[in-house]
């Protein structure tokens, strides 16, 4: 049964990963890249580490990828808000079907 689970945990963290990687070649900006590739691949690398916990129990690599998920969490997402502000200080343009620029308020 756990095997099944971590499969599934494994499959769906691919899933995610590839669907970050679409998103990072298909997507117009820097912008819009940044947050696909943040999102789908913290998402996806933390659903494999679950399935890293459900294969292995509770042994070292499993408390390892516990303690890992966490850790993946938030410093990926903290990286990307600070690529995305030096971005933008850098002076890097928004796409062309971008509609609204709240950082811009922001800044000021």
């Amino acid at each position: 049964m756990n095997k099944m689970i971590s499969l599934i945990f494994i499959t769906i963290g691919i899933v995610f990963n590839l669907l970050g990687c679409i998103g990072i070649i298909r997507l117009p900006d820097t912008y819009n890249r940044l947050q696909a590739a943040t999102k789908c691949v913290t998402l996806g690398c933390c659903s494999i580490l679950i399935g890293v916990c459900f294969h292995f129990g509770i042994s070292d690599a499993g408390v390892k990828a516990l303690v890992a998920i966490p850790i993946l969490f938030f410093t990926s997402t903290v990286a990307a808000h600070a690529l995305i502000r030096g971005t933008y200080h850098f002076g890097i343009k928004l796409g062309k079907r971008t509609v609204k620029d709240d950082y811009k308020d922001a800044v000021k």
